[in-house]
C-alpha cells in the first residue's frame, strides 16, 4: 500500500451525517453545525483530507489532545494519579473526521494480512472478550478431552497504547503489512509531535509532546495497536502453543 485513493465528497457527506451529537473542547465549529452544513463543509474538508494524503502529512493543528482525568471511583485521591484516575483525551472533530477516512483505507489492507492476527479479539468488529473466552474455554476442553496437561497463561500490559515505540510500529508496518510511501509518511507524522494538555475545572496544565503511544481516544489508534502487537500471536505459535489477543 503505497498511497491513500482519494475522498469523494459524497463519502464525506455520509461520515459527517454518522456523527455523534458531541461536540470536543477543541471544537471551533460545533458538530451540529457540522451536520446542518455537510453539503458545503464537505468539500471543504475533503480538500484538506485529499492534501494531506497526498503531501504525507498530518495537519500540526490537528494534533493537540485535551486530556480530563476521570476517577475510578468516588474517591478521588489526588496523591495516587496512576492508580485512582485514567485520562481520558479529547481530540477535534475534524481531525477524527480525516483519521476515519485513513482508517476506512488502512483497516481493509491491514486486517487482510497473513500476518494480521488471526485470533485478534479486541477492537475487531464481531469479536470481544466474550469469543475470547469461548475459544479459550473451547480449546482447553478439547485439550483435556485428548488427554493433555492445560496450562494458562496471561499477559496484561499496562498502559498499553502509551507503551507503542513509533519507530518499531512503522517499521512492523512496512515489513510485515507492506505499507510503504507517502502511506507510511502520513502515518509517521500522524504519531509524531503530537502534544496534550492536562485540564482540570478552570486549571491547565503545561504542554507535553509524547515521544510513544499512540493516542488515547483516537480512531486509528485500536488497529494500530493491534498491528504492533501481531507478532507477539505469531511468536508464540511458531513454539505450538495456542494463542489468543
Amino acid at each position: 500500500m503505497f498511497s491513500f485513493e482519494p475522498v469523494e465528497i459524497a463519502e464525506l457527506e455520509r461520515l459527517i451525517q454518522q456523527l455523534p451529537c458531541k461536540t470536543s473542547p477543541l471544537d471551533i465549529i460545533p458538530s451540529n453545525v457540522l451536520k446542518a452544513c455537510k453539503a458545503e463543509l464537505a468539500i471543504v474538508i475533503s480538500s484538506l483530507a485529499n492534501a494531506s494524503f497526498k503531501t504525507g502529512h498530518f495537519p500540526t493543528a490537528m494534533k493537540n489532545g485535551w486530556v480530563t482525568p476521570l476517577g475510578y471511583s468516588k474517591r478521588k485521591d489526588w496523591t495516587q494519579v496512576n492508580s485512582n484516575f485514567r485520562p481520558i483525551t479529547n481530540l477535534s472533530t475534524i481531525s477524527k473526521i480525516i483519521e476515519r477516512l485513513a482508517l476506512s483505507r488502512l483497516k481493509p489492507f491491514i486486517t487482510s494480512s497473513v500476518n494480521f492476527g488471526q485470533l485478534q479479539s479486541a477492537y475487531r468488529q464481531g469479536h470481544s472478550t466474550e469469543s475470547a473466552l469461548n475459544k479459550i474455554f473451547d480449546d482447553m476442553l478439547s485439550d483435556i478431552d485428548s488427554g493433555s496437561v492445560v496450562a494458562v497463561m496471561s499477559l496484561d500490559i499496562s498502559a498499553a497504547f502509551d507503551a507503542v515505540d513509533h519507530s518499531i510500529l512503522l517499521q512492523r508496518l512496512e515489513n510485515e503489512f507492506g505499507i510503504i510511501g507517502v502511506c507510511r509518511d502520513w502515518i509517521s507524522s500522524y504519531l509524531t509531535d503530537r502534544t496534550s494538555t492536562v485540564h482540570v475545572g478552570s486549571s491547565e496544565s503545561s504542554v507535553t509532546t509524547a515521544q510513544y503511544g499512540v493516542p488515547q481516544g483516537s480512531v486509528l489508534g485500536p488497529i494500530l495497536y493491534t498491528a504492533y502487537v501481531a507478532s507477539v500471536g505469531r511468536l508464540i505459535s511458531s513454539f505450538g502453543v495456542g494463542y489468543h489477543q
